[in-house]
């Protein structure tokens, strides 16, 4: 069994009812700085996400529908869907691979120990969000973020991610961009819940289950499930031109960060 897939699994194997994807416990021996306290939300449950990526046909009206109930700024996003060519190895044949894209709400965020104004820090739910009021902008979560999931609000001049639509949850809804998926590809839920969607995806599939970057140490709780292997760590293959321009003609591409 290779590294990548060996981590996965043992990461979730620690999942069972009631129980914390890893114990907060165990956070300040993982391999990152120590994390602040958590604070806020409820503690008796743990919120992760499921993207099939055999249902996602690439349309953007999670990106769209994100950008709208966030109100990001023109150019800036919190999920987007990248888009690459991949080759069959063997047959030479060419087809379109899509890869949603967001925070991955880690265990093990590496954006929260490095705030020095703690404005970046991860609720008792799992989901991590930003203080915007704290945050002085000084973009060192932005550059800690191995997944490229952050950005500097040019409004607000604060840090600003994906937040699994938290105010959403809240009120019993479900975030933009799941409630927009046509394809009902982007599944969320409370994993401590055995009887959850997500959880019971995840005992059901947990053998083809991959995150991106797994031997980084931070535990993505963004699960991708029909996951090329050469996009875990970062991806092989040239992304799709895609002709989308910002406000001053520069094209905007939604790839890895290389």
């Amino acid at each position: 069994m290779d590294p990548i897939r060996r981590t996965l699994l043992g990461q979730l194997a620690r999942l069972s009812a009631g129980a914390a994807m890893v114990p907060l416990s165990s956070i300040a021996s993982a391999g990152i700085n120590q994390q602040p306290p958590r604070r806020e939300g409820d503690p008796s449950k743990r919120y992760g996400m499921l993207i099939d990526l055999r249902q996602c046909i690439g349309c953007q009206a999670c990106t769209v529908s994100c950008h709208i109930e966030n109100a990001a700024p023109l150019g800036s996003f919190r999920t987007t869907v990248s888009q690459y060519e991949v080759e069959h190895r063997e047959t030479g044949e060419v087809a379109t691979f899509m890869l949603p894209r967001l925070c991955n709400h880690c265990e093990n965020p590496p954006c929260v120990p490095v705030c020095p104004v703690e404005a970046t820090f991860q609720r008792q739910d799992g989901i991590v969000v930003v203080d915007s009021d704290r945050c002085v902008g000084c973009a060192y979560c932005v550059n800690a973020c191995p997944y490229d999931a952050r950005f500097i609000n040019e409004r607000t001049q604060t840090a600003d991610k994906c937040t699994f639509c938290a105010h959403r949850l809240e009120a019993g809804l479900l975030p933009a961009c799941v409630e927009s998926c046509v394809g009902g590809a982007r599944i969320i839920g409370d994993m401590r819940d055995p009887k959850s969607q997500i959880s019971r995806m995840i005992d059901e599939h947990r053998s083809d289950l991959m995150v991106l970057q797994p031997e980084k140490n931070t535990l993505p709780q963004v699960f991708y499930l029909g996951m090329d292997e050469r996009f875990v760590t970062r991806p092989d293959a040239e992304p799709v031109a895609l002709d989308v321009l910002d406000p001053h003609g520069k094209e905007m591409g939604y790839e890895f960060r290389h």
